[in-house]
């Protein structure tokens, strides 16, 4: 009869070959040499703070530029409102500037009537009638801002005054002594100016005839 050799518990576990020990639970595991995860302990935490420093100075950058580009857009801005707002005022005020041009024609006609008529001894009633023609007409000029520009005994000015002739005169050379037809003003802008001999200086030799 096989006599079977079987171990009871309470015997002592057998030892494996050779000279190799059994793992102890409570010691974790060496990792093997050339595994990735050699020295990552020992390897210090990437630092932040350089890429946040670049992207906020981008960002303040970024700012700047657009803060420029808004300020110029808005100084345009308002540079073109301003022009549109002058053009409207501009256009308002000499609207009537063609048509007052056109009235300087009745209104010289009025007034050399006026004279004739008190010269020649005019019927009363006509000559009524046309001065309160008259009358009107040099209010409604009054109200457009529309001036009379009677140069007589003044500096000839160039800008308001068209000079037909040079005569010789008492008044200081560049006096206006003669005004043939007086000029108008429609705010400060010439209407027509006013026709005008001016005086001679007194060593000015006459062109020849």
């Amino acid at each position: 009869m096989a006599v079977h050799d079987h171990a009871s518990p309470g015997d002592a576990p057998v030892p494996p070959p050779g000279n190799a020990l059994p793992p102890d639970p409570l010691t974790p595991p060496v990792p093997a040499a050339g595994h990735p995860t050699d020295h990552v302990a020992d390897a210090p935490p990437a630092d932040p703070a350089p890429d946040l420093a670049a992207l906020l100075t981008k960002a303040e950058t970024e700012a700047g530029d657009l803060r420029d580009a808004w300020l110029r857009a808005k100084a345009e801005t308002d540079n073109v409102r301003k022009q549109a707002l002058n053009d409207v005022a501009r256009a308002s005020k000499f609207a009537v500037e063609r048509f007052a041009g056109d009235l300087l024609a009745v209104r010289d006609a009025l007034e050399q009537t006026t004279v004739a008529l008190a010269k020649e001894g005019g019927s009363d009633a006509l000559r009524s009638g046309v001065e309160l023609t008259l009358k009107e007409l040099v209010a409604a000029f009054e109200r457009a801002q529309i001036a009379v520009v009677d140069p007589a005994g003044e500096k000839f000015d160039p800008h308001r005054h068209q000079a037909m002739a040079m005569v010789d005169a008492d008044a200081p050379a560049g006096t206006v002594v003669t005004v043939f037809q007086k000029g108008y003003l429609l705010h400060d802008r010439v209407l027509r100016p006013a026709l005008v001999a001016v005086a001679r200086p007194k060593d000015a030799t006459p062109p020849a005839a």
